[in-house]
């Protein structure tokens, strides 16, 4: 197995020169087409001053074009710094400065922005502008070593700055090489591909099995319920988040035969709820295969494409991949079923945080393994089961609250669409449990909540059930607990005493 990601391409682009690699809109690349392009995109990044080890940060829409910068950013042995199109002047103003990026790609009409937060120090320029100006010669591929840095990835975390995770050439090709063969990738699969590329389900994920096992995808800009139907005929594969799944549900096209021709539906980025799991099943006649990742390390675990995939369950460790469950104070490491820190190693687990030493050493226990933040269990079976991050856990009135428990109770009633619990300052408790739900047509908050006494201890019910039209999510459909934590920061507070 080579130890660089241009290496690990190069293998497939020779192999599978005449087949398809991608189509968008109607037009299709082959491997090799891809291969000449990409490498004539890195002479022109030459010319522009782009060399090995260099920063180039890339805020474009998914294209094709897009995915030619990434192959052509590593054939030059520089760092790929993708950055969501959603990020406003203010966060780009930082990861400029941050990670000091010697070119900036963006959109048209964005040059302007970028040259401000660039501050002169940045050389700034589209797509369009590259491909007008494509070298006829492609530039060779610059030597890198497996541990030589790839990509980096901004993470936002809940607290501080968002944090750079340092992804090597190893940890990218190991990672492809792993998932192909536990997800059986071959030339013969065709990827129905609607997630955005700048994030590690997209890109890496997603692009990595299919030019890794030589297979074809196509690009859709966005997700849309019925081009994805349409296209399930003649594919094999969708990766999505629960989001995709949500929707196929709600179009009443999505039916078992229009699914016959599809071997695997992957769903990650977000805990998909067993609600939707079974009713997906039922609708399909096939059971989403879920795992686990995360932008630090890749892909951490998955359910089995052969055997049991356990709704709410994310499966046991990838093959290469260690992994324990350890206490969050002490790291002493804790017996099967009990919860705790979720703590990995392996060749995927990456190599720190960008310009971060004190954090990075802080995220690593002494013998190497990372402390992803997340909590769970390890079931009898090995599988593992989150029940929420680290920082989720809502301590009320001493007693321990996981989100995911309270969560997959709403999730699993028929008025309930999906469901957000998180803890909020409380004057008596610390904090108290509040759930914030997306009905699914009529809701009778008071009443949920003296049911779910029966089946929970009266700490873990909701003390309020917030009702909301739609949940906040961001672009992966996560959603977004933070945000609603500082808008129900105030829910508790004693209001103040009129003056006398």
């Amino acid at each position: 197995m080579p130890g660089d990601l241009h290496s690990r391409f190069a293998q497939s682009f020779a192999r599978f020169a005449d087949r398809t690699l991608v189509e968008m809109n109607g037009k299709a690349w082959t491997y090799a087409e891809i291969e000449a392009l990409s490498a004539r995109l890195a002479a022109r990044l030459g010319e522009l001053g782009v060399r090995p080890g260099e920063r180039v940060l890339v805020q474009t829409g998914k294209s094709v074009e897009t995915l030619l910068l990434y192959f052509a950013v590593v054939r030059s042995g520089a760092i790929y710094l993708p950055l969501n199109v959603d990020y406003t002047e203010a966060e780009l103003e930082y990861f400029a400065a941050d990670a000091g990026p010697v070119l900036a790609v963006c959109r048209e009409g964005d040059e302007p922005l970028f040259e401000r937060i660039g501050k002169g120090a940045v050389a700034v320029t589209t797509l369009a502008a590259l491909f007008g100006n494509l070298p006829e010669q492609g530039a060779a591929p610059a030597p890198r070593a497996a541990d030589d840095i790839a990509a980096i990835l901004y993470t936002s975390g809940t607290t501080g700055k968002p944090k750079g995770a340092m992804l090597t050439n190893r940890n990218l090709v190991a990672n492809g090489e792993t998932l192909i063969d536990l997800w059986r990738f071959t030339l013969e699969d065709r990827l129905i591909h609607a997630l955005p590329i700048f994030h590690v389900h997209g890109l890496f994920v997603a692009v990595h099995c299919v030019v890794f096992s030589g297979a074809s995808m196509v690009f859709l800009e966005k997700f849309e319920s019925s081009a994805v139907i349409d296209l399930m005929a003649c594919s094999t594969v969708l990766m999505g988040v629960p989001t995709f799944y949500i929707r196929l549900l709600a179009d009443a096209r999505f039916t078992r035969e229009a699914a016959a021709n599809m071997r695997l539906f992957i769903s990650g980025s977000a805990p998909l709820s067993a609600d939707i799991h079974r009713a997906f099943e039922a609708r399909s006649g096939h059971r989403v295969l879920e795992r686990y990742g995360m932008t630090e390390t890749g892909m951490l675990t998955s359910n089995p494409y052969e055997g049991e995939r356990r709704a709410g369950y994310v499966g046991p460790p990838l093959p290469d991949v260690e992994l324990r469950i350890a206490d969050f104070e002490t790291g002493k490491v804790l017996a099967q079923g009990e919860v705790g820190i979720v703590e990995v190693s392996g060749p995927n687990v990456f190599a720190g945080y960008w310009q971060m030493h004190e954090k990075t050493a802080a995220e690593f226990r002494p013998d190497g393994f990372f402390i992803t933040g997340d909590m769970g269990f390890i079931d009898t079976d090995g599988s593992v089961q989150l029940v929420g991050r680290e920082k989720d856990l809502i301590i009320s009135g001493g007693l321990n609250v996981y989100p995911a428990e309270v969560e997959a109770l709403l999730d699993d009633r028929a008025d309930v669409a999906e469901a957000a619990v998180i803890g909020v300052p409380h004057p008596e408790f610390g904090e108290a449990v509040v759930a914030v739900v997306q009905p699914a047509g009529s809701f009778d908050a008071d009443a949920v909540r003296e049911e779910m006494r029966r089946d929970l201890a009266a700490f873990k019910v909701p003390k309020r059930i917030i009702v909301l039209g739609v949940l906040p999510r961001n672009t992966m459909g996560k959603i977004q607990k933070k945000l609603l934590r500082e808008k129900y920061a105030g829910l508790f507070e004693t209001p103040s005493s009129p003056p006398l």
